[in-house]
């Protein structure tokens, strides 16, 4: 039995990351038998039946010693991150039942499952998978192959089951695919398929999923879809091109409980559903449904009985009509999703008897009426749209109970009053945009409690008064704030310092005042917009060094020289026209320049003409003592020389002068 022990063992020796450890047993403090994932037979002790890593996060290739394990019948490898190529060795395998695809396993006669999905296995399918005529499941999703499919999957007469989503497959469906009878999921989503769907795939009526999902796909859907179909469960065709009409026989595959339509080109009015009874998601979102009729939501009348119905997403089609009120019949939805139609009438205060709802939009529609106070019972609810509409009246105070809210748009409105304080208590806020209302009043500072926010709370183009409360600083995780159009008064604080995640800081058009403060030196500023304000001082030194990509600081009060480096150094990244006290800065500017650095410059200049005379000056008078000097010690030298005869010279002089004898030794 060493052998199999070593067979294991290089396969061992093939994994390059266990990040679980799972093979830490596999080493000889144990019997093979023992360890983990490893099976053995009842009859055969000494024999491995079964050997499963699955979901066992393992990285590296299969060893070819896979082959040596002769009464092998389950190989489960799934969810792994395996790669390279698969050893034409696990051929040898012919008790095998469930495996691993490997590159040839013609001789793999009783196979009946491979499930092969979540790993990193590249190259096309194999041809040779169709002669394979007992294999019912075939699982390959979520690797990359490419290539087609295989025309030669049409001969796996046994097959039930085929996934092939999330590779990289390309071409045509194979009209083969067509020929597979016992069909019952055929799920080639998220690939790059192209083309017309093949006829005969339509015509496979044992199929209970069909899901063609993300490609790129065309044509119409055929009329008689529901007929053909009619044990349908699962139907997707979203994310493809498909154009026509939603065909009127889709209501008689009654099993459906998905049904996904979302992002073609497909038109024209919506059939009646009343026999989807089964219905919980349904979604045709992005499409040119809709003929601006007042009766265009009459099909979600007909939905009536699908009392198990969780998610309805239509947005962005061109649905025209009044807000159905029957909505409120369908206590299991948890999603509403109706933006960027033209739906009128008011949002239904019955609203509030969906207690599952977690998401709920209807932006950028012709709403209007008023917020229902009871929204604040929907204790599920993590998304409100209600953007882009005529809404009016005051935010319901109640919105604070939404404990679980992390967005909330309510921006492009007609609402009044102010923000309330009970907002403070939805700890779960992320993003907060009340822009272009006209609220007013002081901003609550129970807002700025939030440490929630993170994407952006934007209060712009209302009538907010007062100061900026200092408790902004607690916005450390913001990334972006934008206040302008207001009537916000007093100076910056200087408490902005501590929001150091912000990277958008817009707040002008406001009444703002005093010096633009240094707490402003946020080494992650992108743009900074504090134009239309009464700002003066000096433009701050700090702003330069920031990696702004635009600063605006048009039309305040400031005053001195601009700067040149950083974002002042482009003009199309820098504003500030409006301060009639400014100079300086690059010519693109524009600005006059500084009168005092003129005068500066006057005065350097008569300095240097100064020093360039004395040094003229002074070096002259250097050359002429040089010249003095040595003249002098020229005609010391000469005196000196004429002075001072030679040892004969002397001698002779003392003959003629008669110096007498005892100065001789002075001389000599």
């Amino acid at each position: 039995m060493r052998q199999i022990e070593w067979a294991l063992l290089e396969v061992k020796a093939k994994i390059t990351h266990d990040p679980l450890s799972v093979m830490s047993s596999w080493n000889d403090t144990l019997h093979f038998c023992e360890w983990y994932g490893v099976t053995c037979g009842h009859k055969h002790h000494q024999r491995v039946t079964s050997l499963d890593l699955h979901s066992s996060k393992l990285t590296g290739t299969l060893s070819p010693h896979l082959g040596n394990l002769s009464f092998l019948r389950e190989l489960w490898l799934e969810n792994n991150s395996f790669g390279g190529t698969i050893p034409p060795e696990i051929s040898r395998l012919h008790r095998l039942q469930y495996l691993v695809l490997p590159s040839n396993i013609s001789s793999c006669y009783s196979l009946n499952y491979i499930y092969l999905h979540g790993n990193r296995l590249v190259g096309e399918i194999p041809p040779m998978l169709g002669s394979l005529s007992r294999l019912q499941v075939l699982a390959l999703k979520k690797n990359n192959l490419t290539g087609n499919i295989p025309s030669s999957l049409g001969n796996l007469s046994s097959l039930v089951e085929l996934h092939i989503s999330l590779n990289n497959l390309v071409g045509s469906i194979s009209a083969s695919i067509g020929k597979l009878n016992n069909l019952t999921t055929l799920d080639l989503d998220s690939n790059k398929l192209s083309g017309v769907i093949p006829p005969s795939i339509f015509n496979l009526s044992s199929l209970t999923e069909l899901d063609l999902g993300t490609n790129n796909l065309e044509g119409e859907l055929p009329s008689d879809l529901g007929n053909s179909l009619p044990h349908l469960q699962y139907f997707s065709v979203a994310a493809n091109r498909f154009t026509g009409h939603i065909p009127t026989s889709i209501s008689n595959s009654s099993s459906l409980t998905v049904l996904q339509l979302s992002l073609n080109n497909l038109h024209g009015q919506v059939p009646p559903l009343n026999k989807l009874v089964n219905l919980t998601l349904f979604r045709i979102a992005q499409n040119f449904l809709g003929s601006d009729h007042l009766r265009d939501l009459i099909f979600f009348t007909s939905l009536a009985n699908a009392t198990g119905l969780q998610v309805f997403n239509i947005i962005q089609n061109n649905f025209k009509g009044v807000f159905p009120k029957i909505f409120c019949n369908f206590s299991s939805l948890n999603v509403v999703a109706m933006d960027n139609n033209f739906l009128t009438g008011e949002i239904p205060y019955c609203i509030e008897k969906l207690s599952d709802l977690q998401k709920f939009g209807v932006g950028n529609n012709i709403l209007s009426g008023v917020i229902p106070p009871g929204i604040g019972k929907l204790q599920k609810l993590t998304d409100l749209y209600l953007y882009g509409n005529q809404l009016s009246g005051v935010i319901p105070p109640s919105i604070g109970n939404l404990t679980k809210l992390s967005i909330l748009t309510l921006y492009n409105n007609h609402l009044v009053g102010q923000i309330p304080s009970t907002l403070g208590n939805c700890g779960s806020l992320i993003a907060l945009a009340l822009t272009n209302n006209s609220l007013s009043g002081c901003i609550p500072p129970q807002l700025f409690s939030l440490s929630s926010l993170s994407i952006a709370l934007d209060l712009s183009g209302n009538h907010l008064t007062r100061s900026l409360p200092e408790e902004v600083g607690q916005l450390k995780n913001l990334d972006e704030l934008d206040l302008s159009r207001n009537m916000l008064s007093g100076q910056i604080p200087s408490s902005l310092g501590s929001c150091t995640s912000l990277e958008y800081l817009y707040m002008g058009r406001n009444y703002f005042n005093g010096t633009i403060p240094d707490s402003l030196d946020l080494k992650g500023l992108v743009e900074l917009d504090l134009s239309n304000n009464n700002l003066s001082g000096r433009i701050p030194q700090f702003l330069q060094r920031l990696k702004l990509q635009s600063l605006d600081l048009s039309y305040n009060n400031l005053e001195s020289e601009v700067p040149v480096d950083g974002v002042f150094n482009n003009a199309s990244g820098v504003y500030v026209r409006g301060n009639n006290k400014l100079c300086g800065g690059i010519p693109e500017l524009k600005l006059p320049q500084c009168s005092y650095s003129i005068n500066n410059q006057k005065r350097r200049l008569k300095h240097q003409k100064k020093v360039f005379t004395v040094a003229i000056l002074s070096g002259f008078l250097g050359v002429i003592l040089i010249l003095s000097f040595l003249v002098l010690l020229y005609i010391f030298w000469q005196k000196k020389r004429t002075k001072e005869p030679t040892a004969y010279d002397a001698k002779s002089a003392i003959t003629k002068l008669e110096i007498p004898l005892g100065m001789l030794h002075f001389i000599t």
